[in-house]
């Protein structure tokens, strides 16, 4: 059987408007052929620059397959490599995070440049050339320190997006902040269900309180519209005039939007009574109420930008069933724990939300994992947003397995 023909053909039995099938959500093939179609040739997010400030600190992660390494060199620039020795294989970078002098190998102590470069392999006789044994490259992009990385062997291109989204953080002065606190949450759900849950609020009154005080679903630029709210015109308007670019942008294929949404009414923060979480401010607008700046870009992240601080979420799949989330709180660098914020005031709201969607999200696959499941239609109020998600990950899908199916001839449809 040609497995990228049955996934092409599972993916185009979705109705319009539909949730996806079930072995979409759960088929190992169907995973594969996720890691291999999307995760192991898109920018995947990584981490942030301001994590890595002095030389030979590192982070990893893992995608899909592949082990990554991002590494601040010792001239001050990130690079990431496969975090697989040159040698036998072992992972170079064996923590999720860490500083060093060189790169060492902990397995055969062969001993890498921070660029990568092979410096010491004992034993390996006169006529052994160090230089043809450097850690492999992986693609690396920054933009407003947001490090994105890329496996497949070509990258697409990064520049549509940094064109995009840049205009909007920039005011932001990330290049000032640091990780104040970061939770990693494993999730029993497949990927899509984490990323089909983040895009909808359908769910949010019935089971995320904490959030609720502070945060309202817009449904004007939930799925690929936006501007036919008089109240969203008008905080665009505001901000913009305030020099932070707010009006919605999105990606012509459904990977990234951008855009700002005002808060609850006299709300500036993710907090239990809306008020700020931290003292001072990321932005210079002067303007007091900016709402939440939020983008996201597929498969691997989405975001919340705010006036007193920020917060970013990283999707890694783990298996068909299994997905591990990542959310960083980030604060201005000066500011100081205990003195300018207070760890449990600034990170209840999503700790809690967080733990709430990983319930929902692991009931639902319990759900879609039974025989009897079937595919219920989205609403057209408050459900867009998940149906552009389906629609984006459905397209993509077709088109680069019929790229790549060569054997039967599959005719593919265009879904959603």
């Amino acid at each position: 059987m040609n497995t990228k023909s049955a996934v092409a053909k599972l993916i185009a039995q979705r109705k319009p408007r539909h949730a996806l099938p079930r072995a979409l959500y759960s088929d190992p093939d169907v995973y594969q052929q996720d890691l291999d179609q999307l995760w192991h040739k898109d920018w995947i997010f990584a981490g942030h620059t301001f994590e890595l400030e002095k030389s030979g600190q590192y982070l990893s992660l893992q995608i899909g397959e592949y082990p990554v390494a991002v590494v601040r060199g010792a001239d001050g620039q990130i690079r990431a490599f496969h975090n697989s020795c040159r040698h036998r294989g072992s992972k170079v970078c064996p923590d999720a995070k860490g500083k060093v002098a060189k790169l060492v190998c902990p397995y055969h102590k062969w001993t890498f440049e921070l660029d990568g470069r092979l410096l010491f392999a004992g034993n390996m006789g006169d006529d052994f050339d160090k230089s043809q044994y450097g850690l492999k490259p992986v693609h690396c992009e920054v933009v407003n320190t947001y490090i994105y990385v890329c496996v497949a062997d070509a990258a697409p291109d990064f520049s549509s997006f940094r064109q995009a989204v840049s205009p909007f953080l920039a005011p932001h002065m990330l290049d000032d902040c640091k990780v104040a606190f970061e939770s990693n949450l494993i999730e029993k759900g497949n990927w899509k269900l984490v990323f089909e849950n983040n895009r909808e609020c359908y769910h949010c009154d019935g089971t995320h309180p904490e959030l609720m005080n502070s945060f309202v679903e817009n449904l004007s630029v939930a799925g690929v519209g936006g501007g036919d709210d008089p109240e969203l015109n008008a905080h665009w308007d505001r901000c913009e005039a305030a020099g932070l670019p707010s009006q919605l942008v999105m990606d012509q294929e459904g990977r990234f939007r951008i855009t700002r949404i005002p808060l609850s009414s006299g709300a500036v923060s993710y907090t239990m009574d809306g008020k700020p979480a931290v003292a001072g401010r990321l932005d210079a607008s002067g303007e007091a109420d900016i709402g939440a700046l939020l983008y996201f870009n597929y498969p691997s992240t989405w975001n919340h930008f705010l006036g007193d601080h920020a917060l970013s979420f990283r999707v890694l799949p783990i298996g068909p069933n299994e997905t591990l989330v990542t959310t960083k709180w980030i604060v201005k660098k000066t500011a100081q724990e205990g003195v300018d914020y207070d760890l449990e005031r600034l990170t209840k709201v999503w700790l809690a939300t967080n733990d709430q969607d990983r319930t929902l999200v692991e009931g639902a696959q319990v759900g879609v994992n039974s025989p009897a499941y079937e595919p219920g239609p989205f609403s057209s109020k408050a459900e867009n947003g998940v149906c552009q998600f389906d629609d984006w990950y459905c397209q993509i899908m077709l088109d680069r397995l019929s790229d790549e199916s060569d054997s039967d001839n599959l005719k593919l449809k265009s879904v959603g």
